[in-house]
């Protein structure tokens, strides 16, 4: 079976964990973990992530610079897909068998120049700060700024991710039997122009989006997304909260999960399973293999 498997940043970086090598590593190490036993029972794997956290950083640490050396969204979206890749790959061939095959793709990704998503930022990147630091570092620093959770983020803008420009190279590595990292973070957004010339765009791509079209341009068979929860719940973190173990798009699609959580993997899923008609499911990192056998996790399904 050929699955697309999204690690989520909390997968990567748990909320409230320090941004430290350290701390990436050991969330690394359990994430390769998880992942080799998917390859273990015999799947084609083709890996994905997020970014938010790192992405935020390189932002940071661009700003502390001369102001005419900061490098554009699109750079550091590439920088944090080269960085967030290496480590993923690097603790792969730690844990899979030698002579695994696996390489990590930098992924261009077409978005329309005239997406709204640019004039309403709602994606969050970087450190969680409280209400009063974020607002005083947007007036400072030119950011927009929104509640995430019961703390405060930076938002860039998202815009809809239209085509996955590598993803013919990407098939062709994969049906080789290699095991590609690749569209991380959403992948580096760019815009054509009436000219047909490409061009960087200041964003970030949600990466449940982009990866769920990537499962659908290379013909996946699941589409599986790994986070810091066991499955999909109604009413979450409520006396009433209910664990959805098998459900169909038109089921999930009308419960109005949260925008900035739950939300972007429900509208990622349906979308797969509408447009394919295969199955996604949605499940903590550590139960992948048993997500995939129908065991754990929530799937969704035509």
């Amino acid at each position: 079976m050929h699955i697309v498997a999204a690690l989520g940043g909390n997968a990567l970086l748990r909320r409230g964990e320090p941004l430290t090598p350290a701390a990436q590593q050991q969330n690394i190490v359990r994430a390769a973990t998880a992942l080799a036993q998917l390859v273990a029972a015999g799947h084609h794997v083709t890996l994905t992530h997020g970014n938010g956290p790192q992405v935020g950083l390189l932002a940071l640490q661009a700003e502390a610079g001369p102001p005419a050396s900061a490098p554009a969204l699109d750079s550091l979206d590439a920088e944090s897909e080269g960085w967030i890749g290496y480590l993923l790959e690097q603790e792969l061939a730690n844990v899979l068998p030698p002579g695994t095959e696996i390489a990590t793709l930098l992924t261009r990704v077409e978005v329309a120049v005239n997406d709204p998503a640019f004039s309403h930022p709602t994606k969050p990147i970087g450190p969680v700060y409280d209400e009063a630091t974020a607002k005083t570092l947007a007036a400072a620093r030119g950011w927009t700024v929104a509640p995430d959770g019961k703390a405060w983020r930076r938002v860039v803008a998202s815009p809809a991710p239209m085509t996955i420009l590598n993803a013919a190279s990407i098939q062709r590595l994969t049906k080789a039997g290699t095991l590609v990292i690749c569209t991380g973070g959403g992948g580096i957004p760019v815009t054509r122009d009436a000219a047909d010339k490409w061009h960087g765009a200041e964003a970030v791509i949600d990466k449940d989006s982009a990866s769920a079209l990537l499962a659908e341009q290379i013909g996946a068979d699941i589409f599986l997304m790994l986070t810091d929860v066991d499955a999909v719940y109604l009413d979450y973190g409520t006396p009433r909260q209910t664990a959805l173990r098998k459900v169909t798009p038109a089921a999930l699609l009308g419960q109005g999960f949260a925008a900035g959580s739950m939300g972007p993997k429900v509208q990622a899923a349906c979308r797969f399973v509408q447009n394919t008609g295969k199955r996604a499911a949605i499940g903590a990192l550590s139960d992948a293999a048993a997500i995939v056998a129908g065991q754990a996790g929530t799937l969704i399904h035509a």
